[in-house]
């Protein structure tokens, strides 16, 4: 089968693990895989080298009118020229330029999380509703968005499949960074709280930096931050340490008693996946399909506030048997529900629906 990916950014984040994922699984399986995305980011290094990697120039998140009819007339001779029997878009400016110019029915377009547009930018709302006809399948990635998209007015072809990734144990990890024999040494003297995120309105490090304080006075707790540029310069409390961007940060999380998500919205967040993959308990907000994934046996979704917080790590950490039970339902989440194959298994067989129903 011959299958093209499309996303905005090459940069790395939730919908471009999920691409990364399926686009591997595929061309280990022998398909013809091609990706398309703006020039720089680091996914491209994380490719399968067979994959064909097509790199367009003045690509953008944003509305730019001019460079915008270059990138659409780029992505018309790419179709013109690979012929795809699958056209996968991601992300919601990929997602709306694609389907202006591809053909609706080989068209698959992942919504990675909807209330970026619906909560967050919902002037872009008007997109999806023009074109919500405009492709075979709409896939939402959680129960929730599937319900948000009918809400508003889209109803037509909506599949719902979780995101999946690869085991996160399998990768070793190589200390040859200050940064990573720091937090092994925390780690050892010290309950680790996690969080892996960018700074960003959306997450709401505020409700971090809170929940860190309430802990000052109990010298156990370290509350670590992973993944702000080094250029942020924010104030927090002596017990929040900030290591910045770091490769391969979810390999982390082998580090880490707890991880925390707190967040005005999300899709179905590949860090929590991580989480449980490394059998960690999880206390995340309480927003988009989170509660889908945490069951109150390998964590918690909570309202966004410090005591619902702290309660709930509280409980988790009460005693070493309850820690334990909590790490071990984390993991057999993973192994049940959110394995990249069985993520892949039902995109492909989407795929071949589509397939043979143009054949």
């Amino acid at each position: 089968m011959k299958i093209l990916h499309a996303i905005t950014q090459a940069e790395l984040g939730g919908a471009q693990s999920v691409l990364i994922s399926i686009c591997n699984k595929a061309v280990q399986e022998g398909n013809d895989v091609y990706v398309v995305s703006a020039a720089h980011g680091p996914m491209w290094n994380l490719l399968d080298e067979r994959i064909k990697k097509i790199k367009i120039n003045n690509l953008y998140r944003e509305i730019k009118p001019l460079l915008d009819i270059s990138v659409l007339l780029q992505l018309k001779e790419i179709n013109k020229s690979i012929q795809p029997d699958i056209i996968h878009l991601h992300s919601s400016k990929m997602g709306v330029m694609g389907r202006i110019v591809f053909p609706k029915n080989k068209i698959v377009y992942t919504v990675h999380g909807f209330d970026s547009v619906r909560v967050a930018n919902r002037k872009f709302l008007i997109f999806e509703k023009l074109l919500k006809n405009k492709a075979q399948a709409i896939v939402a990635v959680s129960d929730y968005d599937k319900k948000m998209l009918q809400l508003e007015g889209i109803k037509n072809n909506i599949w719902m499949i979780y995101n999946g990734i690869e085991d996160c144990r399998l990768d070793s990890i190589q200390f040859n960074s200050e940064k990573i024999d720091k937090l092994k040494s925390i780690s050892e003297k010290h309950i680790v709280i996690m969080t892996i995120a960018r700074l960003s309105p959306q997450k709401k490090f505020d409700l971090f930096c809170e929940i860190a304080e309430k802990y000052l006075a109990d010298d156990r707790y370290r509350f670590i931050w992973i993944g702000n540029k080094d250029s942020d310069k924010v104030e927090h409390s002596s017990n929040v340490i900030m290591l910045g961007e770091i490769d391969n940060a979810s390999n982390l999380l082998e580090y880490a008693d707890i991880f925390i998500l707190p967040s005005n919205y999300e899709g179905l967040p590949i860090s929590i996946l991580e989480a449980l993959c490394f059998g960690k308990p999880v206390v995340a907000s309480n927003v988009g399909g989170i509660p889908e994934i945490l069951n109150t046996f390998n964590g918690y979704s909570s309202e966004n506030t410090v005591e619902d917080f702290k309660g709930y790590i509280d409980n988790i950490m009460m005693n070493k048997e309850k820690y334990q039970s909590f790490s071990q339902s984390a993991r057999e989440t993973f192994e049940k529900d959110f394995t990249v194959d069985e993520m892949y298994g039902r995109y492909f067989g989407l795929y071949e629906q589509i397939v043979n129903k143009n054949h």
